[in-house]
């Protein structure tokens, strides 16, 4: 990747889940909209900054669409091992099984 942020990418957002993806989108559109702010009041000192985040928000977008239309495979749901319960949460989750 030429420009935009290290942390975004295109094998990263591959491995991103669709939930993930969308945190991601609404912290880089934050960010944008905070950018262009300070540009315009003269603060902004990061002055191609604007156009990597723009970017950013181009490669989520793609990526979520190419998964939309079956382009790009969406990862697959890790399941962690059952986290050690109290003998309370565990009559719970029992309960719950029960009433499916």
């Amino acid at each position: 990747m030429a420009i935009g942020s290290k942390e975004l990418a295109i094998d990263e957002l591959d491995t991103m889940e669709n939930g993930r993806l969308g945190e991601e989108l609404k912290k880089a559109k934050e960010e944008l909209f905070n950018l262009r702010f300070q540009a315009a009041t003269g603060q902004g000192e990061e002055r191609g900054r604007i156009r990597a985040v723009k970017r950013d928000i181009a490669r989520i977008y793609t990526v979520i669409r190419e998964r939309e239309l079956g382009i790009r495979a969406t990862p697959e749901v890790v399941e962690s091992k059952p986290k050690k319960r109290g003998k309370k949460a565990e009559a719970e989750a029992a309960a719950k099984e029960e009433t499916k």
